[in-house]
């Protein structure tokens, strides 16, 4: 065995086998593998291998069509069998809401060119002939789709590793992972020691057990999964994978006889307590009455299954996370990389997940924006294991459950609560959760000033209530009170601090005391990596504000950037402050009468931050908004929280105040164009191409991205805002956009404007294509409603009510 690497990937099962394989292939013939046990004797061996591409993200698509691509070319380079079967597949909807899903399914997949069909019951039974018609609505056919042996696909991609120069270990345990000042140095087997700085856990079930060798967390928890295999009886052995989401289930050919499994209602977590040493190459016993559910359930699509004879009840563990998404990417310790909890679908998305892994530790920054997949997303409550099950559990229990947008998962809430919360109780807040956090989406006693006519059709008005209405116009005409206590709040100090910022910064930061300044962060290739507010609070300390959702990964960001000289301090404050936005043309009416401070527009003009009381409570004073409107973020230790509402409660119930929500908050800042990272704005676009040019200094000094702005010519497609021609026809993201027949783009993010009157969207399109007066298309649930590029933003362009 080797006792210098350039990367030790731990774990022999396809996911491991994928990365070691994609780093040969890239140049890194100085690798070495090591496994337990036996190649595929974890989780590998037992799985159903069903391989779909079409998934709930783009990066995630891309992953399986990255894979798929690899599945067909492997066995040719290799000299061995994979066991691919391109033979499509089957989605059936058995209800309206499933109908609507396929349909919103067929609008993505046109965005990716998939040659997708919705077809009739009938259709789909000529296709899986043994299938019963009873209940079907319809079906998505997509025949690229198809299955994979999961053993032949992983020895397939070790000897294309091994042909390149990977070295693989099996029978080789680790038993310990050298760290020092937070990096990775090395592992401990019983084979020896291994020299290293990257460490890649991709330990599958046991990758928990890994993570915590080196103090890294991997919330994960072994399911117990089961699936009937049933012998040959004549089945066409070239029949397409089915699942029927409603009935729970799913089917694949096998040999001219059948495979069939499912998610059931009650999930079977297996060995919290650590997983037994000589668990390798094993099953869990047969859990006939835990599959009676599934038996059921599959019988009434496919009768015959009753008349089967059954091969065997194959149950064994997979890994899920608490979310339901891949858990990649480097860590909180350096050099140590994770690449588990692959939620029963690894075989589909191996081949690309091992090439963005890869690509990702050779390159330095993922080639898809992969966030919600990133190791670092978890947060402190997820070393629970009592929260890490109960959030697991509901994602493995309702797999196949039709998600609306907006849709709230509720297992283990609540966790996080704002000093505040009593009252947003009182006010009748439907409370939402982001990060753990419970968070007002709207007030239902609002819900009598709005308006039930203004409901979007389908799935946009499911999750949804008048109030948002009545919130979104309070604040535009009145005033209206936001708790934001979740955003996430990061402190950057010390002697270094403002060489760092800048450094990291596109925008120039380090301005004097009291300037807030909006800025990005960008990668390498100019992509946009983080997008906040930057505070200046003292010569040699900046507080940062960033969405909730997004404080783990810029904390992150900014921390693997961090030098280690001592220079610059990194802290996450966001639990220690409360938060509250104060926003709407009578803000200021509210505000001064509480204060001494002079907020009058010359004394504390937009864009500023001031030490202030309110009331009895300090405050730090940000006049700054997401709305597009006079007011004030009001920041104060979380202790003081309660009284700081209380005050602002009671100085509103003159002037219109009201409690509003974060669904106001969308519908607010779509009216003035702010965007969403993660949606309008991602790792993949520069600001260029966001339309956030103004926030780029390229002649403040060098700064990460600068060089890759500077070189890139104009941007071949820009940001666009779309208004539909039907209000009720709301965009939810991912819907196709055309120009004339061309297929030009996909929305990012959409909504009503209340203000406005219109349904908004956003999204990417040629710059042939942006001027405004474009005559645009959305397709919403398979109908294409007209649009056009309008001229941005559609409230208030000039900001004069920001500045008031």
């Amino acid at each position: 065995m080797r006792q210098r690497a350039r990367a030790v990937v731990i774990g022999g099962g396809v996911g491991g086998c994928s990365i070691l394989y994609w780093l040969a292939r890239l140049g890194w013939d100085d690798v070495v593998l090591v496994e337990r046990a036996d190649l595929t004797s974890g989780s590998t061996f037992h799985s159903a291998g069903l391989v779909g591409q079409l998934r709930s993200s783009l990066a995630l698509t891309r992953m399986m069509v990255n894979s798929v691509d690899l599945y067909r070319s492997l066995e040719a380079e290799v000299g061995l069998e994979t066991g691919w079967h391109e033979v499509g597949s089957l989605r059936l909807a058995s209800s309206p809401e499933r109908m609507e899903e396929i349909a919103r399914q067929s609008g993505w997949a046109k965005t990716f060119g998939f040659p997708l069909e919705l077809i009739s019951p009938q259709e789909a039974q000529e296709l899986f002939p043994p299938m019963s018609t009873d209940g079907v609505l319809g079906a998505a056919y997509l025949p690229t789709d198809g299955y994979i042996d999961p053993s032949q696909l992983t020895f397939a991609l070790a000897e294309g590793a091994r042909r390149r120069g990977a070295e693989i270990n099996t029978n080789t345990r680790v038993t310990g992972v050298n760290v020092e000042r937070g990096r990775v140095t090395g592992i401990v087997t019983d084979r020896g020691e291994i020299e290293t700085d990257i460490v890649v856990n991709a330990g599958g079930m046991y990758a928990r057990e890994i993570g915590a060798l080196a103090g890294v967390n991997v919330p994960i928890i072994p399911m117990a999964h089961e699936y009937l295999v049933l012998k040959p009886c004549g089945l066409p052995t070239d029949m397409p994978t089915m699942r029927d989401p409603s009935l729970l289930v799913y089917y694949r050919p096998e040999s001219g006889g059948l495979i069939m499994g499912g998610y059931e209602r009650h999930c079977a977590p297996w060995s919290l307590d650590g997983i037994p040493a000589d668990f390798n190459g094993k099953l869990l016993d047969e859990d006939w009455p835990r599959f009676e559910e599934l038996m059921e359930n599959a019988i009434v699509r496919v009768p015959s299954l009753a008349e089967m004879e059954v091969v065997k009840l194959i149950n064994g563990p997979e890994a899920f996370t608490p979310d339901g998404e891949f858990i990649l990417g480097p860590s909180d310790v350096r050099g140590f990389w994770v690449a588990a909890g692959f939620c029963a679908h690894g075989l589909a998305g191996a081949g690309g997940m091992g090439q963005l892994v890869a690509e990702w530790i050779v390159g330095g920054t993922p080639s898809l924006d992969v966030w919600h997949m990133d190791s670092r997303r978890f947060g402190a409550a997820y070393r629970s294991r009592e929260y890490t099950l109960a959030r697991t559990a509901e994602i493995y229990e309702t797999y196949y459950d039709v998600k609306y947008p907006g849709h709230e998962r509720q297992a283990g809430r609540p966790l996080r609560v704002s000093p505040a919360y009593a009252r947003l109780t009182e006010l009748g807040a439907a409370f939402g959760e982001k990060s753990g956090w419970e968070r007002a989406n709207w007030f239902e006693p609002n819900a009598v000033r709005g308006d039930e006519t203004l409901r979007p059709r389908g799935w946009a008005g499911k999750l949804w209530s008048p109030a948002i209405g009545a919130e979104h116009t309070a604040c535009r005409d009145a005033a209206a009170l936001f708790d934001e206590s979740s955003f996430a709040k990061i402190e950057v100090s010390g002697p270094g601090a403002a060489a760092f910022l800048e450094r990291l910064c596109a925008n120039r930061v380090a301005r004097d005391v009291g300037a807030l300044t909006y800025t990005q962060m960008l990668n390498p290739k100019g992509g946009i990596e983080c997008d906040f507010t930057v505070t200046r609070l003292a010569e040699e300390r900046f507080r940062i504000v960033t969405g909730t959702a997004f404080g783990q990964h810029d904390i992150a960001w900014i921390r693997e950037h961090a030098p280690d000289d001592g220079s610059v301090h990194v802290a996450d404050v966001t639990s220690a402050l409360a938060c509250y936005g104060l926003w709407g043309p009578r803000a200021r009416d509210i505000l001064q009468p509480l204060t001494v401070s002079d907020l009058s527009n010359e004394a504390f003009p937009y864009m500023r931050a001031r030490e202030l009381s309110i009331g009895a409570v300090p405050c730090l004073a940000l006049r700054v908004t997401y709305v597009g409107e006079l007011g004030w973020e009001l920041y104060c230790p979380a202790e003081f929280g309660l009284r700081l509402w209380d005050t602002l409660w009671e100085a509103g119930s003159g002037h219109g105040l009201v409690a509003a929500g974060y669904k106001a908050i969308d519908s607010l800042r779509l009216e003035k164009g702010y965007r969403v990272w993660g949606a309008d704005i991602t790792p993949d676009e520069t600001p260029y191409e966001a339309g956030l040019g103004f926030a780029v200094k390229l002649d403040k000094g060098d700064f990460v991205g600068r060089e890759a702005l500077a070189e890139r010519a104009e941007p071949e497609r820009r940001l666009c805002c779309l208004t539909l021609s039907d209000p009720r026809s709301v965009a939810l993201g991912s819907e196709p956009v055309r120009v004339g027949e061309r297929l030009v783009g996909r929305v990012t993010s959409g909504g009503y404007g209340y203000t406005v009157g219109s349904s908004i969207a956003y999204a990417y399109l040629p710059v042939a294509d942006a001027a405004a007066g474009t005559q645009v298309a959305v397709e919403i649930f398979g109908e294409w409603v007209e649009g056009v590029v309008a001229a941005e933003p559609l409230f208030d362009p000039a900001g004069e009510r920001v500045r008031a």
